[in-house]
């Protein structure tokens, strides 16, 4: 015999506000912009190596 029990789960609604999200989108788009600035602009041959063909394909100088 198999006793099949359930178990109620209650929906908690994170709302997250406008000013959260814009907060979050913004910071978002600072990181990015800075490694693609810090990517692109490196004078470490590492850097530049690791991210060489993905500038390229995205039309991003570095020569």
């Amino acid at each position: 015999m198999s006793i099949i029990s359930s178990t109620s789960h209650t929906a908690s609604s994170t709302t997250s506000t406008l000013a959260q999200r814009i907060t979050a989108a913004v910071c978002a788009s600072i990181l990015g912009a800075s490694l693609v600035y810090f990517a692109g602009f490196s004078h470490i041959e590492a850097v530049h190596n690791a991210a060489h063909d993905t500038r390229h394909s995205s039309a991003f100088p570095c020569h």
